[in-house]
């Protein structure tokens, strides 16, 4: 079956000037669905010391709400393509938006369990959306596939580092240190989630044919789309979870640490912004997926072991341009290696479930590491060899070869 195969008969059969105008809607939906994604989890550490102290809670607990949310990304992205087959790509982004906008709402209640439950609720509306949007970018923008993931991509980091640099400063404008803006993430949910009503109109919200995804556990190039996304995913939440806490042992104070991460979350939009670029003019993508490797590899070194402060600020750009880089080309893959749309999404699902799977155990296997050898030392070369795993796994992953289709063969009889 062929990629333009894949375009919805709406557009097709429509005049021009419609299908022109539902493109446009659809891509601005992307982007708002984008910018919503990501606040929900990185609005959580700049508040995460507020919110324990005001419920006195532990430690262990605030290590319980970073964590969840990954290892909720992991386990419902499962769900997602058995819900896209059902009702459509329009429709379950949709039910992934009224989903949001409950679990931030139990947030904002602020209790203990309220913030574990409403985090829950969260992590699965992100984690079906994730899956479900690359197998949408494939289904209406076959040929465009690495440019729209680019600006995806770019979206998802902005969202996230813009709600971790406003979160701090908007509650003590409101007069509510956390729970205020975390019910305000719901405005960007609210603003994507009526672009879904204007796209449902105007689309069938029909599901897909029928499929098996369950196929892809057996491919082996599957597999190793799986192993990149899943070591990328691995290395950005060890940033997310301990980028402070190594330049504070370097010698920054608390305020240089934190814009440092704030730092290296903006930059990952220019490395995203290079994948299209790329890959417009590489067929093979393995010299890209060796290059954010060998990057990251770097860029975690020169945190580590680089002169003070100019090597760790330095070393801090270059791993944001290199794991956005990395993020972008984890994303764009699904689609290249995939012959339609419902093999994207199901190639996505095994990609983003079994990779969140694998990131959840990075931030806490560095921060168990840490705590024993009281060094950075030791973590730095275990990141390394994680690289090293990144760099095999993207060679074969690179190949300009496509999994085999999910796709049910037609009842011709």
């Amino acid at each position: 079956m062929s990629a333009e195969s894949d375009a919805p008969s709406t557009v097709t059969r429509g005049p021009a000037s419609r299908a022109g105008t539902t493109t446009v809607i659809t891509l601005v939906l992307i982007v708002l669905v984008a910018l919503a994604l990501r606040p929900p989890v990185t609005a959580v550490a700049p508040l995460l010391e507020r919110i324990l102290r005001d419920l006195g809670l532990s430690t262990a607990f605030g290590g319980a709400l970073t964590t969840l949310p990954v290892v909720c990304l992991g386990l419902f992205a499962f769900l997602a393509p058995g819900l896209r087959r059902r009702f459509g790509d329009e429709r379950v982004l949709l039910g992934c938006l009224v989903v949001l906008l409950v679990g931030n709402a139990v947030r904002a209640v602020g209790s203990a369990w309220s913030l574990l439950t409403g985090t829950v609720v969260v992590g699965a509306g992100i984690a079906v959306a994730n899956v479900a949007l690359p197998g949408l970018i494939k289904r209406d923008f076959p040929h465009s596939i690495p440019l729209v993931t680019a600006v995806y991509t770019m979206c998802l980091t902005l969202g996230g580092a813009a709600a971790a640099s406003i979160v701090v400063p908007l509650g003590g404008m409101l007069g509510s240190p956390w729970r205020a803006p975390l019910g305000l993430l719901a405005a960007p949910v609210l603003l994507a989630l009526v672009i879904s009503l204007f796209v449902l109109r105007r689309r069938s919200g029909v599901g897909s044919p029928a499929a098996r995804p369950g196929a892809l556990w057996r491919d082996r190039l599957a597999w190793q789309v799986t192993a990149f996304m899943g070591m990328q995913s691995l290395m950005a939440y060890v940033v997310f979870g301990w980028l402070p806490s190594m330049a504070l042992s370097r010698g920054l104070n608390p305020a240089s640490a934190g814009v440092l991460l704030g730092v290296q979350a903006a930059v990952q939009a220019l490395g995203s912004l290079t994948v299209p670029v790329l890959c417009r003019k590489l067929r093979d993508q393995r010299p890209i997926a060796a290059v954010v490797a060998v990057l990251t590899a770097l860029g975690f070194a020169g945190i580590v072991v680089g002169p003070v402060p100019g090597g760790v600020w330095a070393a801090t750009v270059l791993l944001g341009v290199a794991q956005g880089a990395a993020f972008g080309l984890g994303l764009t893959l699904f689609g290249l290696r995939s012959p339609d749309s419902d093999t994207t999404a199901a190639l996505s699902a095994m990609g983003q479930g079994a990779g969140y799977l694998i990131a959840a155990v990075g931030p806490l296997a560095m921060g168990l590491v840490y705590s024993l050898t009281g060094s950075w030392t030791v973590p730095l070369i275990l990141l390394l060899f994680g690289c090293a795993v990144e760099l095999v796994a993207g060679l074969f992953a690179g190949r300009p070869a496509q999994v085999p289709s999910v796709r049910q063969p037609e009842n011709t009889a």
